[in-house]
């Protein structure tokens, strides 16, 4: 049983050496508000400045990222790498930047100072408010489901938000320790989207990585709540396991990016069966799909678009649910299950899911949950599953529903 994905990155010789303890959570312990923060498997990534802003215009998202990249070598900049994050909805701005420069360590997990508890939450009062009410939300499932048994189509993923404001600043570099320290196998992010903005979360899956011509991707979907009793724990994961909605529901994200990913490349091996994969909240069915690229030419980030949204973020077929998406949640995603990552010049990379976040502002935190609807869904259940995703952040905050 695997706790966490085995990921393939880009590495530099930093990455080769034993790593000094202290050298990540130096990086995790250096972020201010207004940095770009990125924890993976492979790395720690800590990048300060301005930098250089990927443009939004009519050209592919890829191009502009890969020009980008090439006007910083041409000025002499060695090794440049773009951060950010890319919203869910392909036509709207990224927020992406190639940094001056940018601090790099061993990842979070490799650090032993990283078992060292986070502080607990300042004492306060959240004000919180749900969009939509549970009640709602529960609805707009069943509306969902009705319309599968139709046959309009066959899987969406619809969300809900949670709206929470602070007496006080929120304390960014707090609750990036806090997400950091309970899941630091995980992929901990906290990145400015505007001025103010900051998107900031630990995600537990990745989208697509790129290192040199080997690429994996780690879709999961298919989910069920942590227990704190041990034995209930484990039965609730073998059960998720033999879960026939959650297979399928499984089984449909793997063969879409199996799809999106083999025009790419000259051979992928999918697993014929899930694994599973945990988190401080979440058990998750999980498979690693690994591939050899065809050519050097398609970077981390093109294989990333390629595959955005998958079923997992989504729904299937993917205009009918961005459509079902638009007509049920009240609210624009923005960020969330967009993706967030870095890539190279050399075209390598990671891409991750932007889910378990909150868009920070101020005094307020919007939070987002999103649950996947198939046929077999009963709205209880999908309304309890947001709730569980939510305990990431809420617990980050010492806030509770």
């Amino acid at each position: 049983m695997s706790t966490a994905p085995q990921v393939a990155t880009h590495t530099d010789p930093a990455d080769q050496a034993h790593p000094a303890v202290g050298a990540a959570t130096s990086l995790l312990d250096a972020y201010t508000p207004g940095d770009r923060f990125l924890a993976t498997p492979g790395r720690t990534l800590l990048a300060r400045g301005p930098g250089r802003d990927v443009p939004y215009d009519g050209r592919p998202l890829s191009a502009r990222v890969d020009a980008t990249l090439a006007a910083a070598v041409a000025a002499g900049q060695e090794s440049p790498v773009v951060m950010g994050a890319v919203p869910f909805d392909h036509a709207a701005p990224a927020a992406l930047s190639v940094p001056d420069s940018v601090r790099t360590a061993p990842p979070l997990a490799s650090d032993p100072l990283i078992a060292l508890p986070a502080s607990a939450p300042a004492a306060g009062e959240w004000r919180i408010r749900q969009v939509p009410e549970p009640e709602v939300y529960g609805k707009g499932v069943a509306s969902a489901v009705e319309r599968m048994w139709r046959g309009e189509f066959s899987k969406v993923v619809l969300a809900r938000t949670l709206e929470l404001t602070s007496g006080s600043p929120l304390d960014l570099p707090a609750m990036l320790q806090r997400l950091a320290r309970r899941d630091p196998a995980g992929y901990t992010f906290a990145l400015p989207t505007g001025p103010g903005r900051t998107l900031i979360g630990a995600s537990p899956e990745l989208l697509v990585s790129r290192r040199g011509s080997r690429v994996v991707a780690n879709p999961l979907a298919g989910s069920t709540p942590r227990s704190a009793d041990l034995a209930e724990d484990v039965r609730r994961a073998a059960t998720l396991l033999e879960s026939v909605k959650d297979l399928h529901e499984h089984a449909v994200v793997v063969d879409a990016v199996h799809q999106a990913l083999a025009p790419y490349c000259t051979e992928l091996t999918v697993p014929p069966r899930p694994t599973l994969i945990r988190t401080a909240t979440m058990w998750h069915l999980s498979t690693t799909v690994t591939g050899t690229l065809a050519s050097p030419d398609a970077s981390a980030l093109e294989l990333a678009c390629a595959l955005h949204p998958t079923p997992a973020v989504c729904g299937t077929p993917t205009p009918t649910a961005r459509q079902v998406i638009a007509e049920t949640e009240p609210f624009d995603r923005g960020f969330f299950t967009g993706m967030v990552g870095w890539g190279g010049a050399d075209g390598d990379g990671e891409w991750v899911v932007t889910i378990r976040c909150a868009d920070a502002e101020e005094r307020t935190l919007r939070l987002y949950a999103g649950a996947g609807v198939v046929a077999a869904s009963e709205p209880e259940a999908e309304t309890a599953e947001t709730a569980a995703k939510f305990r990431t952040f809420l617990t980050a905050v010492g806030a509770e529903l």
